[in-house]
């Protein structure tokens, strides 16, 4: 048995308070989200001091959030941007990663080279938004989509996974009369899951977290993404339409509500899907990242 000292003591106990101290302030702004957004909103406006449990019960703000058209168009916006997105992002991605992984392509270095260029060297936004326009993107969901149809990391780390899949796989494939494609879904994809779940991760959080781009691009409200709907509710007041007709009094309690009620129906489907692909998350990452 290893006698601790004194010192390693207090190291561990240092330790243990700058976790806890981390771990409250990472949960508390959530807690203090989801704890006002079950609070009633007269007893909230004049709530002042920490909030360490919901003041009073009410769903109103839910209810207003989930009863309202716009509300329920900007997820439909967004869920078509997060699976179409997805499906791009991944047909491509894994198209560029197993094109860069191979032995023997032409010119593979100077093509890595400006790909990884562009991480650290772009246009801006000027140029961006003239690209978008000159394509005909404009006011358009797929202006969310295929301007970023790649990310330059995630095709990198991809690519690395590629890498680590033994060679013998790939020539044993092509002895049987494979193609490309049919080494790239058959043998590559099925031996890549940590990694795809990885990017199914990136790419989607992107996605579901993404405004600044529907605020460039886009000028028909019924085409926001819920982000930015929730974005001109803290941001700009922009409420009016989804609290109704309802007394001053009335209106003013639920528009506090209804602020911390968005912010919790936009982020619990991304809470509830990372447990799905936490096993897969280090994995994927390390490999990907590290190896080779």
């Amino acid at each position: 048995m290893h006698k601790t000292s004194v010192g390693e003591r207090i190291f561990d106990i240092a330790n243990m308070i700058i976790m806890l101290l981390l771990m409250v302030a990472t949960l508390y702004p959530m807690l203090y989200i989801l704890f006002s957004s079950l609070s009633d909103g007269n007893r909230l406006i004049s709530f002042d001091g920490i909030l360490l449990w919901p003041q009073g019960f009410s769903l109103d703000g839910y209810k207003a959030v989930l009863s309202n058209s716009t509300f329920l168009q900007a997820f439909k916006n967004t869920f078509f941007v997060l699976f179409v997105g997805l499906i791009v992002n991944l047909s491509l991605t894994s198209f560029g990663a197993y094109f860069l992984s191979r032995d023997g392509v032409m010119l593979s270095k100077p093509i890595m080279f400006l790909i990884v260029f562009t991480m650290f060297f772009q246009g801006g936004l000027v140029p961006f938004y003239l690209i978008v326009k000159s394509y005909g993107l404009l006011n358009s969901l797929w202006a969310l989509i295929l301007p970023s149809a790649v990310s330059t990391f995630n095709l990198i780390i991809m690519r690395t996974y590629f890498q680590s899949i033994p060679k013998e796989l790939e020539e044993s494939a092509f002895l049987d009369g494979a193609g490309h494609y049919t080494i790239l879904f058959r043998v590559f994809v099925p031996l890549s899951m940590p990694v795809i779940a990885v990017m199914i991760l990136y790419y989607g959080v992107g996605h579901w977290n993404s405004w600044f781009s529907a605020m460039i691009f886009l000028r028909d409200q019924d085409l926001f993404p819920v982000q930015l709907v929730v974005r001109n509710i803290l941001l700009e007041n922009d409420n009016a339409n989804m609290i109704g007709t309802s007394t001053l009094q009335h209106s003013q309690s639920i528009a506090e509500t209804l602020k911390y009620a968005a912010i919790m129906v936009t982020t619990a489907p991304i809470l509830m899907l990372y447990p799905f692909l936490q096993r897969y998350f280090v994995k994927g990452v390390l490999v990907g990242a590290l190896k080779g």
